[in-house]
């Protein structure tokens, strides 16, 4: 099944490649899906790896593909003048281009437990964490139940609001990233709670799901985003 998989990544590797040299070719930019650190089994058994596959080779790069195309219409859109084609691309851009962002993070925000997911965060991330949710289970209590009540599809969020200077917990709907509630907002985790993320595993149960990703929370990255961002 490991063997398998990681020939099928090599496979996608090589078809990536060759569609971003065509599109190149023409000038525009791109946008490629980006492999993961671990293979798909890794995150057993908070998320299978059959979810995990399906969820990277297919949700994301449809997001990632209809993101470049929308993009080649822009382009031949501006060239031409058409003004309306413009404005109805919009939407299309922001959805798909919302999918390439929110999942490309979504990845490292996962880590096996053996490469230290879930393990709690440390240093300035940690202490804010206790400052502003009393307490790392505080904060993934109120992020679960948000995602859980979170209607449709969408993401919940920790993010660091820059200007504010304070960690956030918010929502988004769909796809759209975490900046669209606030230019200042940094995303640290975001869950996807879109039932691909976790519905052949945990049926409509989304709670379950919620309940049992923290175990494999990469808090190491978000510690080095916050770190970043706060210099």
């Amino acid at each position: 099944m490991a063997i398998r998989s990681v020939a099928s990544r090599k496979t996608l590797a090589a078809l990536k490649e060759t569609s971003s040299r065509l599109l190149g070719f023409r000038g525009i930019q791109t946008f490629t899906l980006p492999d993961l650190p671990y293979d798909y089994s890794a995150l057993e058994p908070a998320i299978s790896g059959e979810i995990m596959q399906i969820h990277h080779q297919k949700h994301h790069q449809a997001y990632v593909t209809n993101y470049n195309n929308a993009l080649e219409q822009l382009d031949q859109a501006v060239n031409k003048g058409d003004a309306s084609t413009v404005v109805k691309l919009q939407s299309a851009i922001k959805f798909n281009g919302g999918g390439h962002v929110n999942h490309s993070i979504f990845w490292k925000n996962l880590a096996p437990v053996k490469e230290g997911g879930g393990e709690p965060p440390k240093g300035s991330l940690g202490s804010a964490i206790d400052t502003h949710f009393g307490s790392l289970e505080g904060l993934v209590k109120k992020m679960s139940a948000e995602g859980a009540a979170l209607q449709g599809s969408g993401w919940v969020w920790l993010g660091l609001d820059k200007e504010l200077k304070k960690l956030v917990v918010d929502t988004t709907a769909n796809q759209d990233p975490l900046v669209t509630k606030g230019g200042s907002l940094v995303p640290l985790v975001g869950i996807d709670v879109w039932e691909h993320a976790y519905y052949l595993q945990y049926k409509n149960v989304r709670p379950d799901y919620l309940k049992n990703v923290w175990k494999v929370i990469n808090w190491k990255y978000a510690s080095e985003v916050y770190e970043t961002e706060c210099k």
